[in-house]
């Protein structure tokens, strides 16, 4: 009985020093309890008369505003209006000069007698039958190509009044621009006597500008 007792007391503390011995290895193995960091202190009010040092400020990121307003559309380019330009004054031709007196020259056709003789411009003048009225008289202007005279004529014919009778109507034979340099172009048509113009003389002072 002793022998036995002894070998129980021996299997029973041989048992304790492996449950002490677990025991501690499982304190070593068990993980430890994390410490909470503590809550930042507040900073002391500053006392009266002691400067505060400033302290960094965080500042959040800024969010992105995930439907950002519509930019405006770009105001229309208006191209600038070109200035005004004065229209350009059309050169104007050069005037005809004019002239006093037309150099006529007739013909009797039945005589073949030629005579020739002036027409003051407005002032009739007699040849046998006819009695021509000059209207202008005038030559080319210096910016025409070629030189040319030129002359308004009408024609009328009216025979003498013989003694004791009166002189009968007179009647319009002709009456157009006579050309110097081409008699035939618009030619006197008579069955007795033909005329034609020869040139111009004196010429006309041009008028002063009327004042306004």
């Amino acid at each position: 009985m002793t022998a036995r007792r002894a070998s129980l007391i021996a299997a029973v503390a041989a048992l304790s020093g492996l449950a002490a011995t677990g025991a501690a290895l499982a304190r070593q193995n068990a993980p430890q309890a994390q410490v909470p960091p503590s809550a930042p202190q507040a900073p002391a009010a500053p006392t009266p008369g002691e400067l505060r040092p400033a302290q960094p400020t965080q500042v959040p990121p800024a969010i992105t505003n995930p439907n950002p307003p519509a930019s405006p559309p770009p105001a229309a380019v208006t191209a600038p209006k070109p200035a005004a330009v004065a229209p350009t004054k059309p050169v104007e031709p050069a005037k005809r000069p004019r002239y006093a007196i037309a150099i006529l020259q007739a013909l009797d056709k039945v005589t073949t007698e030629t005579m020739r003789f002036e027409v003051p411009v407005g002032q009739p003048i007699r040849y046998k039958t006819l009695i021509f009225t000059v209207r202008a008289c005038e030559t080319a202007a210096a910016d025409e190509i070629a030189p040319e005279t030129a002359a308004y004529v009408i024609v009328d014919t009216q025979p003498k009044a013989q003694a004791g009778r009166a002189a009968p109507p007179g009647r319009q034979i002709y009456k157009g621009w006579m050309y110097a340099s081409s008699p035939g172009l618009n030619p006197l048509q008579h069955p007795v006597y033909d005329a034609w113009l020869i040139a111009c003389k004196q010429s006309v002072p041009d008028a002063p500008p009327a004042k306004p």
